[in-house]
């Protein structure tokens, strides 16, 4: 169990392993303090993929160390690429999102050819550490997948098992998020809840505890699971909250982050290796957790994860 992103960060050096990240684009300031940031306290190296003269510049401003590696790629159509291509041939071991697009950054991801498919959807896993809580708490997906199928949920939540077991949760227990326990067919989130719930009984899943259709207040709390009359073995307990859409993920780790003060790391997963895609609002320490965490979850690299 992992109680904070300082554990995290803890645990990331005390592993050793030479993590490389490859970062596309890396003409960005923030980007490039974050990279600074994993360097001065051991977490990871980087191979600086963009615009060479642009990079050096910034490298310079902020001090990261000027023996950093740049492959010289002004072309901002082929960048993308560029920064994969360390990935395929074994020279990084996690990829970053710098000064590209969204949409160029994971064209290059899926590219057929060229990319990081594997045969699961591409996913977003937020970490949050929550004053007052014990542990750090996982929620999938309220950043890629709009309104995921059964199958889509299904291949969501393997991606979050794997790397959940890489941080160190061997048997992580999951909530399958709905309004409410009652199986209803005109509640769809019900219906794939309970879809999953089969799943897992019939060894289709890695390692994990599963509960749903459950209810956020049963969740997390087990006295509002026995004012319903509900029996849960995880409630209170709980290490990853699947939501049932992109809005209800969205809503619940914002609001955790503005009323509870909560801090976050985000990583996504599904391709061959963890991909670090932060937006420009997240805070230099967001976008440190998330390096760690993708530099936990590349384990996942290692077992076949696809």
């Amino acid at each position: 169990m992992l109680h904070s992103f300082q554990e995290v960060l803890e645990q990331v050096k005390k592993a050793g392993n030479a993590v490389t990240i490859s970062v596309a684009a890396a003409q960005d300031r923030d980007v490039l303090q974050a990279i600074k940031d994993a360097q001065d306290i051991g977490l990871a190296k980087a191979i600086l993929v963009g615009d060479a003269a642009a990079i050096r510049v910034l490298m310079t401003e902020i001090g990261l160390a000027p023996d950093t590696p740049i492959v010289d790629e002004p072309d901002m159509s082929k960048v993308g690429l560029a920064a994969v291509a360390l990935i395929r041939q074994g020279k990084a071991q996690v990829l970053m999102k710098g000064l590209l697009n969204s949409s160029d950054f994971l064209r290059a991801v899926l590219h057929g050819q060229e990319g990081l498919r594997t045969s699961r959807l591409l996913s977003h896993l937020a970490c949050l550490e929550i004053p007052g809580e014990k542990k750090l708490l996982f929620f999938s997906d309220g950043g890629m997948n709009i309104a995921p199928t059964l199958a889509e949920k299904k291949d969501i939540l393997i991606n979050s098992l794997l790397a959940l077991h890489n941080v160190g949760i061997p048997c992580p227990n999951v909530a399958l998020l709905t309004a409410n326990e009652v199986v209803n067919p005109k509640m769809p989130a019900t219906v794939d809840a309970q879809a999953l719930v089969a799943m897992n009984a019939a060894g289709e899943l890695p390692c994990c505890t599963v509960e749903g259709p459950i209810a956020m207040d049963v969740a997390i709390s087990p006295e509002a699971g026995k004012h319903k009359g509900v029996a849960s073995n995880i409630a209170g307990q709980v290490d990853l909250f699947l939501v049932p859409n992109i809005e209800t993920g969205n809503a619940v780790t914002k609001a955790l982050i503005h009323f509870a003060k909560a801090q976050m790391a985000g990583i996504v997963l599904g391709a061959t290796n963890p991909i670090v895609l932060t937006s420009r609002a997240e805070t230099p320490e967001g976008k440190l957790y998330s390096l760690a965490l993708a530099c936990i979850a590349a384990g996942s690299t290692k077992k076949g994860g696809d």
